[in-house]
């Protein structure tokens, strides 16, 4: 159970004027977090470990005349608070001085956000992930697969002041359930759950549906590579927008010329629609980014057509427009990244979709995915997880995993057909959530099999 005077946010606004308050000179930034963290880990179907962790920072950033101070503590008293300073002024003042240093965001205080926190997640203890893991452990022993995977709650307070007036606090949290069945012959099958309220992740769903793929994948065999129709389960569809997103949609990337979004020009089919909106609770929301500035919805491409990009402080200053909310903790080389990104919607039923597939490729999902050309956003990666032939829309057996090469945009103006509903998957490994449909695409290169590896 996490600590709730953790997440008091009269506490955390107590640091910040404290921390304000020692700083002499120059313009100031603080920002407080506090995190707590907890990880149910099961394996060879049986739980296996449980972790906690709890933290708390402050991190504070100091600019004077183009020069830049960062320093970070969770030494949260005044000997600690004094100390951070202290380090910040001192690199401050032996920083170069650089002329595109953006000043620090302006905004009012607001009050205390609960977009995205659930009081049932917070509260979540061992045996409430226990018990979800057992509901997925039980599927698969009853298909006699074994089943291995991760449940985790956290809570989350960000609290941010500056000395230009700018005071905004929240508090969100995150459940995710993660799970892999297997079989002895080779079957692999995956299903993932994300909410911020941990009452809305469905462990025996996903128990049930990883065991489907799991059982349907086994005994997978080879297939040529080439250029396949293919349905994309929103896994798949998630992983492709996720690694496309900070190349393509940020302000950086098209202030450095290197990124194929040209505003006002096409660049996907004209059934495309892809936005960011962090305060969309289909989504995982937090209310405002790590400037404290309030987050805004961007649509970045509206029916096939180039039209929004994520700005931060500095790329909004060079371009003479406002931040929509999008900062990383400045300064930083990555520039404005979308975090809450959605892929909307078609009008067909998945297995219409599936029908509608002559001889392709029907993919759970895509791992070990790389950048091969920015601009072009054409990244590699494989197939995982079941992986399967369709033949006159139904599937005729599993294969196993390929190797594709592929440019986001030219797949997503070739897409026949957009499932009506859409999940919500999470990143294993980075922060971009992406909410998704599965897509029905008439041409996506396989550039490579993998036959050593097997299905799973």
């Amino acid at each position: 159970m996490v600590s709730s005077g953790r997440h008091d946010p009269e506490q955390a606004s107590r640091i910040l004027d404290r921390v304000l308050g020692m700083v002499r000179g120059g313009e100031a930034e603080a920002a407080y977090t506090a995190h707590d963290a907890a990880l149910t880990r099961f394996a060879n179907s049986q739980v296996h470990q449980n972790v906690v962790d709890h933290d708390a920072t402050l991190r504070v950033r100091l600019v004077a005349d183009g020069r830049t101070g960062v320093a970070i503590t969770n030494r949260l008293d005044d000997t600690g608070l004094r100390a951070a300073i202290a380090s910040a002024t001192a690199i401050r003042d032996r920083a170069a001085r650089n002329p595109e240093t953006a000043p620090l965001a302006e905004g009012p205080a607001t009050e205390h956000s609960l977009v995205g926190w659930s009081d049932a997640t917070a509260a979540a203890d061992p045996a409430l992930r226990g018990a979800g893991a057992r509901e997925v452990i039980e599927a698969a022993v009853a298909a006699d697969l074994e089943a291995s995977g991760a449940f985790s709650t956290e809570a989350t307070t960000l609290a941010i002041a500056n000395t230009r007036g700018l005071r905004s606090s929240g508090s969100t949290t995150q459940a995710k359930l993660v799970t892999v069945v297997m079989s002895a012959d080779g079957g692999s099958g995956y299903a993932q759950a994300a909410n911020a309220d941990v009452a809305r992740v469905d462990a025996a769903a996903m128990g049930a549906e990883a065991v489907d793929r799991a059982v349907r994948s086994a005994g997978a065999g080879d297939l040529e590579p080439g250029e396949y129709p293919v349905l994309l389960e929103p896994y798949a569809v998630a992983t492709l927008v996720e690694y496309t997103a900070p190349i393509s949609f940020s302000a950086l990337a098209a202030q450095e010329g290197r990124t194929f979004m040209e505003l006002g020009q096409p660049v996907m089919g004209p059934n495309v629609h892809i936005w960011d909106d962090g305060q969309d609770a289909g989504g995982l929301p937090s209310a405002f980014d790590y400037e404290g500035v309030r987050k805004q919805r961007v649509d970045v491409v509206t029916g096939g057509v180039a039209t929004g990009l994520v700005h931060d402080t500095k790329t909004a200053m060079r371009a003479g427009t406002a931040s929509t909310g999008h900062a990383l903790p400045a300064p930083n080389t990555w520039g404005p990244i979308p975090w809450n990104l959605f892929v909307g919607t078609g009008d067909d039923q998945h297995d219409a979709l599936l029908a509608r597939l002559d001889r392709g490729i029907w993919v759970t999902r895509f791992h070990y995915v790389n950048v091969v050309h920015a601009k072009r956003a054409i990244l590699t990666g494989m197939t995982k997880d079941g992986t399967f032939l369709v033949e006159g829309g139904r599937v005729v057996r599993p294969i196993r995993n390929l190797r594709f090469t592929q440019s986001v945009p030219d797949a997503f103006s070739r897409i026949d057909g957009i499932s009506r509903e859409s999940r919500l998957v999470a990143p294993e490994y980075g922060g971009i959530n992406v909410c998704a449909p599965a897509l029905l695409i008439d041409r996506f290169a396989f550039t490579g099999a993998t036959a050593a590896e097997g299905a799973a």
